[in-house]
C-alpha cells in the first residue's frame, strides 16, 4: 500500500504539472496533502476513542481516495488565481477574487464528501465497522485539508508578491518576469 500511495502522489503531481504547465503550482497544491493525511489520522484516533479501529486495507484505501478528493479545492483556488493574474489583476486582488468566486464550490464539495461519509462513521449496523475507518479518513482529511486550503493557501499563493510588483514597477512592459507564468 505504501508503494501505491507513493505512485498515486507521483502521478497526481505529474498530472497537475502538465495541466498547470508549472511545477511550482502543482507543488503548491500538493502542500495540502500532508495536512489532510494528518486530519485523516486524527479522525482515526478520534473514532478509536469510542471503539477499536484497525489500520486495515479499507482504511489505507481511504488515504488514497483522500489524495484525489482533497486536492480539488486547492486546484480550483490556484487555477482561478492564475487566471485572474493572466487577466492583469495584481496577485493580492487575484487571490481575493479567487476565494470569493470559488468559495461556494469548495464548501459544497467538502460538505458533500464529509456528510456522505457521516452515516458510515456514526450509524451502527451490520458491516458498518468495516467501512468506518475509510469514512473517518476521508471525512477528517477533507475537513482539515479544506480548512488549510481556505486559511493558509491564500498566503502561499501570495508568496513572491513583493518581488513581482517591484519588478513590474521598474520595467512595466518587460515580458517573462519572475512569477508571471509560474
Amino acid at each position: 500500500m505504501g508503494q501505491n500511495f507513493l505512485l498515486a502522489l507521483v502521478i497526481l503531481c505529474a498530472l497537475m504539472a502538465a495541466l498547470f504547465r508549472s511545477v511550482r503550482d502543482s507543488l503548491l497544491v500538493m502542500v495540502v496533502i500532508p495536512v489532510s493525511v494528518a486530519g485523516g489520522i486524527l479522525a482515526l484516533r478520534l473514532i478509536g476513542l469510542f471503539g477499536f479501529q484497525a489500520l486495515d486495507l479499507l482504511t489505507m484505501i481511504g488515504f488514497i481516495i483522500l489524495l484525489g478528493l482533497v486536492v480539488n479545492a486547492a486546484i480550483l483556488l490556484v487555477d482561478q488565481t492564475r487566471a485572474r493574474e493572466r487577466a492583469g489583476l495584481p496577485r493580492r486582488q487575484a487571490v481575493r477574487e479567487a476565494l470569493e468566486t470559488r468559495a461556494r464550490p469548495i464548501v459544497l464539495s467538502t460538505l458533500t464528501a464529509v456528510l456522505g461519509m457521516a452515516p458510515l462513521i456514526f450509524m451502527p449496523g451490520l458491516g458498518a465497522e468495516i467501512y468506518r475507518g475509510l469514512a473517518a479518513v476521508v471525512a477528517g482529511g477533507m475537513t482539515v485539508g479544506t480548512l488549510f486550503t481556505w486559511i493558509l493557501m491564500p498566503s502561499l499563493l501570495r508568496l513572491g508578491e513583493g518581488v513581482t510588483s517591484h519588478a513590474r514597477a521598474g520595467a512595466p512592459d518587460a515580458p517573462g518576469l519572475v512569477g508571471d507564468s509560474a
